[in-house]
């Protein structure tokens, strides 16, 4: 039975819609079938999207960089959802080359399928690194270090909401004639950790990510020294809630096409709505972080010093290729400001090499 038919069933076993996040949560973790958990390439020229460390080994290098202003000869790494495991080749890497390795590179990932992919990826490029990589499933207990989690929080479930009356109400998910349809749930949706717009038309729509927000305070306990890098395209609540945004952020992406309707090619494509970082940095404040700062991917990587190696590549076909992929991972029209770096310190004061261009912490 297809991934579509098995949620059918379950609406029609529950005889009432279900919250977008349960069926965002179905379509992309199902066991065997959901999009990450399912054998199906999705990264790189090959798959559905291409992600910053596999646009460049630049960007890996530069987050070594910052990992390397932190960590000290004890501490270790942490990576959330390693993807292919590109970014902690990269990294791996280029910490060897400063000298600055971690004792033990951690990977939390819950794909078997996806594990199998990242230990091979690691260990052809650097087979003497491998037995540093540990993969777990759940949070270590006391970790000490970094974490990372690039493109890790826009893949969690979110709900869906549209304002309606004087509120806002979930939009769930039916099955009506044998096909999967929005339906807008009974109940005014209410949390008071996570703000609403107010000055909004009817119909407004958008999305609210309460298992992010949950995520950050159980890391937050498991943290008991530490940076935090969030790496993610979002914005604040301010341009998050702009009444022109009116349709919200869900994106949905199959083969390198973009759309917005969730409800084709179910597990075979990704469903993704950007990050609230405000909503993320309240609860990080909440939960015990400070915040570290917040700026966009290109000033991040421009404050690491990425020009820098361009200037050191001596051969002139590989610095145009190294040019052309820094274009795409600083330029306004690419990703250098659509993503963001939000970071988060624990017991750790450190002034963050990453933010001295530009820090918009304050805007959060």
């Amino acid at each position: 039975m297809n991934l579509e038919q098995i949620i059918k069933n379950i609406i029609i076993q529950k005889a009432e819609p279900i919250g977008f996040d349960e069926f965002m949560n179905l379509a992309l973790y199902y066991p065997a079938q959901g999009y990450y958990s399912g054998g199906v390439q999705k990264f790189g020229t090959k798959g559905d999207f291409i992600t910053a460390p596999e646009t460049s080994d630049l960007f890996g290098f530069c987050l070594a960089k910052q990992c390397a202003q932190v960590l000290s000869p004890t501490q270790n790494i942490l990576e959330f959802g390693a993807g292919s495991g590109v970014l902690a080749a990269q990294i791996l890497f280029e910490l060897g080359r400063f000298n600055k390795l971690p004792s033990t590179y951690y990977i939390l990932e819950l794909s078997a399928e996806l594990q199998h992919r990242q230990h091979h990826t690691i260990s052809k490029v650097l087979p003497e690194l491998i037995d540093r990589v540990v993969w777990l499933k759940t949070l270590p207990d006391n970790f000490s270090g970094v974490v990372i989690a690039n493109e890790v929080l826009d893949a969690m479930p979110a709900k869906r909401l549209i304002k309606h009356d004087k509120g806002f109400y979930e939009l769930g998910v039916d099955c009506q004639n044998n096909a999967l349809v929005w339906q807008m749930l009974k109940r005014p949706y209410r949390n008071k950790k996570l703000p609403l717009p107010t000055k909004v038309l009817q119909g407004y729509t958008t999305e609210v990510n309460e298992r992010a927000v949950a995520w950050v305070d159980a890391l937050s306990q498991s943290i008991e020294q530490g940076v935090v890098l969030l790496i993610d395209y979002g914005m604040g609540r301010d341009e998050y809630f702009h009444p022109q945004r009116d349709e919200g952020t869900l994106r949905c992406y199959y083969q390198h096409k973009a759309s917005d309707n969730p409800f084709e090619h179910v597990g075979a494509q990704d469903i993704t709505t950007s990050v609230n970082f405000s909503d993320i940095a309240d609860q990080a404040l909440a939960s015990g972080f400070a915040i570290a700062g917040y700026c966009t991917q290109a000033m991040f990587l421009i404050s690491l010093g990425i020009e820098q190696y361009l200037l050191n590549e001596k051969d002139e076909h590989r610095r145009i290729a190294l040019a052309q992929q820094v274009k795409q991972l600083v330029l306004p029209s690419a990703m250098g400001e659509s993503f963001k770096v939000l970071a988060l310190s624990k017991n750790a004061q450190v002034k963050l090499n990453g933010f001295q261009e530009q820090d918009l912490a304050y805007k959060l």
